[in-house]
């Protein structure tokens, strides 16, 4: 499918009794960022697959070479796209090492992740529900709406670490069950992206100290005084589209957050 690159924006047109007209621009990298965007969202190159050359997306949108690199370099900057030296540029997956963890922020105190090895998963529950108000507002969903809710705890070396609650849209996830989520042995995101086409492509956080309730105390081992940190996550699709909400709860006995900032 070939796309053709918007026409250039017109000069502005003169004020009007409503007052000045200002015209849409977008630097061209932009607008080639826009629709290599737009193939991705349509599923053209599926993650993990190589992209077109640079000289190749150059001759399809009909621009330079230059322009076609400019855009890339901010689809990889964004973690959308992974250069490789001599081999190209591919969708970036969650089922990469490098990538899979991104959004779990979590370390051990003693070592690293790499060395403590991937967390053990324990599904509580999955079941398919009416979302409530809250979670149909930061879903994009209205009230009532079908939805996916799973709770699980994650084990490092043999403690419970982490319990969180997940809540995904409906429609999105069908067929999501307890024993599809034991079973996939690789990054939860990753499964998404093979099984349900959904690619989570960033995400958005707040933490805030809390104490836990006597079903939560239990499920991570602790009293009800121990102090954990919560993490509400909204991981979004392509074009900003919420596709998960997540809510968690950390142990920080042997583990601390920890996120680099530029």
């Amino acid at each position: 499918m070939t796309q053709t690159l918007p026409a250039p924006p017109e000069a502005a047109a003169a004020p009007s009794s409503a007052g000045p007209v200002t015209p849409a621009f977008s630097p061209l990298y932009q607008q080639i960022k826009g629709l290599i965007l737009q193939s991705l969202q349509a599923g053209e190159w599926k993650p993990g697959e190589a992209i077109p050359s640079e000289m190749e997306l150059a001759a399809r949108f009909r621009v330079s070479q230059g322009t076609v690199r400019k855009a890339i370099d901010e689809l990889a900057a964004d973690n959308l796209v992974v250069r490789r030296q001599g081999k190209g540029t591919f969708v970036a997956t969650h089922a990469e090492q490098q990538v899979q963890y991104r959004f779990l922020r979590l370390q051990p105190d003693q070592g690293d992740a790499s060395e403590e090895g991937p967390a053990q998963r324990r599904i509580i529950d999955c079941k398919r529900v009416r979302a409530s108000a809250e979670v149909a507002r930061l879903l994009q969903l209205r009230t009532g709406d079908a939805a996916m809710q799973v709770r699980r705890v994650l084990d490092f070396a043999g403690t419970p670490t982490i319990l969180e609650d997940i809540w995904l849209p409906g429609h999105a996830f069908k067929g999501l069950s307890a024993q599809h989520m034991a079973a996939y042995p690789g990054a939860t995101y990753a499964m998404f992206e093979l099984d349900f086409g959904v690619r989570m492509v960033r995400a958005e956080e707040k933490l805030r100290a809390v104490l836990p309730d006597a079903e939560q105390a239990q499920l991570l081992a602790v009293d009800c005084a121990t102090p954990l940190l919560s993490v509400e996550r909204l991981a979004y699709t392509y074009n900003d589209v919420p596709m998960e909400l997540r809510r968690g709860l950390y142990r920080t006995d042997t583990h601390h957050y920890r996120n680099a900032l530029n």
